[in-house]
């Protein structure tokens, strides 16, 4: 969409739309408190979208999740947010309270504080813009990934489909409950183990699904991904459901938009493929990180009891940005 429009030349943009990236850097400089020549800068992102399911408490707290991943992604960590939220003007009150209360729970357990908000009136759609920090040093950006890197993904894939299934009343909200659950972890954990094992690239699985993000990184670092597909974790059940045609229409759009950059070996089951380009909210992390250090990463992520899920490595560029094989 900014395509077109230019580009920032402030030297204090380090990360801008041009990669797209899961959110912005900005360069503060010299911060008060941290030792001499030691630097410090903002990440600045936003994120809001309509419900994923029907309880108006996990909606809000997925919404904050989902909102706040982007930090975790560039390797920052959240302080302050702001709420953004539309909302129909017959919506109960109780559904409202609900919805703030659940992305205010989740905003405080990242250790973050609410610092003000804007509503409108509209179908309803609710998120964040979330501020965080990071050591300019360490940002794990889009473009940092190199050949080879291997990749890690922190959660199992199928929120999407989870989600399609549940509207189309397909599947029980008991059985999409557990998916509620996944999508309003925070990557917190997996960020965590990441920056201390020296990630150079990472980005959290959200809208673009699993192959969509993986393209990001893979067109900004200039590489391609070999995505092994029987390696990528899937959540229980939702294999099933994909085989009878419950994924959200960003399995479609995924593949029909990335058609000529990503290659998908034959033989493949169809119903695997497309959970590899479906839509996910608030997925995990997929970290790229050098192959020497990768023991030291699935070490990290254990210790945080987080899923270690080694799925493809990059390559050479091969004029495809991803080779699901």
């Amino acid at each position: 969409m900014l395509r077109g429009l230019g580009s920032d030349p402030d030297e204090r943009l380090l990360v801008g739309p041009q990669t797209m990236d899961d959110a912005g850097v900005v360069l503060l400089g010299q911060a008060e408190g941290l030792p001499a020549g030691s630097r410090l800068a903002l990440v600045l992102t936003v994120d809001f979208f309509p419900p994923v399911v029907e309880d108006p408490w996990f909606y809000g707290s997925i919404a904050a999740a989902n909102s706040i991943s982007d930090v975790y992604a560039m390797g920052g960590r959240p302080i302050s947010a702001l709420t953004l939220a539309s909302l129909p003007k017959d919506l109960p009150q109780e559904w409202i309270s609900e919805i703030h209360r659940g992305g205010f729970a989740k905003v405080r357990e990242a250790g973050a504080s609410i610092a003000g908000g804007h509503t409108v009136q509209g179908q309803i759609q609710f998120g964040f813009s979330v501020t965080g920090v990071v050591d300019p040093e360490r940002v794990t950006a889009n473009s940092g990934a190199r050949a080879g890197d291997v990749v890690y993904l922190t959660k199992p894939l199928g929120m999407g489909t989870m989600t399609t299934a549940g509207k189309r009343g397909l599947i029980s909200w008991e059985m999409l409950k557990p998916a509620a659950e996944q999508m309003a972890t925070l990557n917190a954990k997996a960020a965590e183990a990441m920056v201390a094992a020296g990630a150079r690239a990472c980005t959290d699985v959200t809208g673009f699904g699993l192959v969509g993000h993986a393209r990001n990184i893979a067109s900004a670092s200039k590489v391609t991904l070999r995505l092994e597909a029987t390696k990528v974790p899937l959540f229980p059940d939702v294999i099933e459901l994909s085989r009878r045609g419950s994924n959200s229409g960003g399995a479609k759009r995924g593949r029909t938009t990335l058609a000529e950059e990503v290659t998908v070996a034959g033989g493949l089951e169809e119903a695997l493929v497309n959970l590899l380009f479906d839509a996910e909210t608030s997925g995990g992390l997929l970290i790229a990180i050098p192959r020497e250090r990768s023991a030291q990463l699935e070490r990290e992520l254990r210790f945080r009891n987080v899923l270690v899920a080694q799925v493809g490595e990059f390559i050479a560029w091969t004029g495809k940005t991803v080779e699901v094989v």
